[in-house]
């Protein structure tokens, strides 16, 4: 967007949310509240802006990375002395500049591209975004002239009983030409009983000088401020039904919203089926045509098409087309399912391939493997790679047969076609086509039980 640029303001302590964590770093639907405001400038084209940091700096500006430019405010002085931290970034511009809170995570791309197209057309000095609200207690009411515009903004404390029933408030976020916000900003004092620079004095200031200040009035709940955990759960509340609503727009069957949790950023294709209980983090990407769930928990993975998962967790992982994973199968980081596996009940994969075809159907672990297309596991097998010091790896090749109650102790190759009888500990590598069997054979010892007399009472 020519000529628009951002400020996030995001220095404050945050007391009220009672945590070791700067406020803006804590996470709605899985990513920080400052990562959706700066997500919404960038969703509007806003792609200069800056973030004012104070309290725990080091650590938000560690977070943000170095494509993120900031500013210090070394004191927290009020939302306009938060804004005279950022006049080297302001200075030299032409155009319009974007105030956003940073712990007001609930704010869209839409409305701020509204914002300043708005703003830009009327050819105001300020705008300032408003919303109606039921329960206006405790915020500035905007009182506006004959043409609509605002007249003057009135904090709850100071407004008479007539202006008290207003119920459209001063959200906190603003527009600006940047150079009247300059101007204003050198008159601009801290003559009240906080000691503290405000933004709404800028705003009185501009309209002194007979400067042109309007509203746009948008949704309350986008600019739902987090102070303490109970707001924090009711942005989360607001940001879960989007992102909910928006997938089933798209064709996602989601059985039971109200217990269903995914986070922004997770992609999801059509007629894929969600069931209750399942969460999807992260960077997570599901195709088309998946049962997911019942109770599943899917983090930073990738699922193809056609793929089931029931009752299961699967952690920065692949799940290729077809495959069905569950009941209660555990995949671990670095794992790659392959099309048409079946990864059955109390399966736990880590950090291994499993070829295409493949069965592993029950109570199996597999670490630290490349296994091939096409191999079955018994029952109860178990890849034995760790020693106490070392990780080491196992190679199984296509069609490879391991029966039931069977550990494989890594390093060891498994050839094409070959079988290992089952309650065998394999220790040595089988070649292609062999039948592999490491256990004693059977004796009976006839009238044993008798001799011991173990029965005997």
């Amino acid at each position: 967007m020519e000529n628009c640029y951002g400020l996030v303001l995001a220095a404050g302590e945050g007391k009220r949310m009672k945590s070791k964590l700067p406020k803006v770093l804590h996470k709605v639907c899985g990513k920080a509240m400052i990562d959706h405001v700066i997500n919404a400038l960038m969703g509007a084209g806003v792609e200069d802006f800056q973030v004012v940091v104070g309290h725990k700096a080091d650590e938000v500006k560690a977070y943000l990375g170095d494509n993120i430019k900031t500013s210090y405010q070394s004191e927290q002085l009020g939302t306009g002395h938060a804004v005279m931290c950022s006049r080297d970034f302001l200075r030299n511009k032409e155009g319009t500049v974007i105030i956003l809170a940073g712990d007001a995570p609930l704010i869209t791309a839409e409305t701020i591209s509204k914002v300043f197209e708005y703003h830009n057309s009327k050819g105001y000095s300020a705008t300032v975004l408003t919303a109606d609200t039921e329960n206006p207690e405790g915020f500035g009411r905007i009182v506006r002239d004959e043409h609509g515009d605002i007249r003057k903004i009135v904090e709850h404390k100071d407004a008479s009983h007539e202006e008290r029933l207003i119920k459209e408030i001063n959200s906190g976020t603003y527009c600006f030409n940047i150079n009247d916000l300059l101007n204003a900003l050198n008159k601009l004092t801290n003559n009240n009983a906080q000691g503290e620079y405000y933004l709404t004095d800028v705003i009185e200031i501009l309209k002194n000088e007979g400067r042109k200040v309007g509203a746009y009035k948008s949704s309350f709940t986008e600019f739902m401020g987090v102070n303490t955990r109970a707001q924090l759960y009711e942005a989360n509340e607001v940001m879960r039904k989007r992102i909910l609503m928006k997938l089933m727009l798209d064709g996602v069957t989601i059985i039971d919203p109200s217990s269903t949790y995914i986070d922004d950023g997770v992609v999801i294709g059509m007629d894929t089926i969600i069931y209750p209980g399942t969460i999807i983090e992260g960077k997570s990407v599901i195709g088309e045509d998946c049962v997911i769930g019942p109770n599943s928990r899917i983090v930073d993975s990738e699922i193809q098409n056609g793929v089931e998962v029931q009752s299961s967790v699967v952690l920065e992982s692949k799940i290729m087309d077809k495959a069905k994973v569950g009941p209660f199968a555990y995949i671990r980081p670095g794992s790659q399912i392959g099309k048409k596996v079946k990864i059955g009940d109390f399966v736990e994969i880590k950090k291994s391939v499993i070829g295409d075809g493949t069965k592993v159907s029950h109570l199996t672990y597999i670490g630290d493997a490349e296994v091939g297309s096409d191999c079955n596991f018994g029952c109860g097998t178990v890849v034995v790679n760790y020693d106490g010091t070392r990780k080491y790896k196992t190679k199984i090749g296509n069609h490879a047969f391991i029966g039931c109650n069977t550990n494989l102790v890594a390093p060891v190759e498994l050839g094409d076609n070959a079988y290992v009888a089952a309650g065998s500990t394999i220790t040595e590598d089988v070649p292609e086509g062999a039948l592999a069997v490491a256990r004693s054979r059977q004796v009976n010892k006839e009238g044993w039980v008798d001799k011991k007399g173990i029965w005997k009472k």
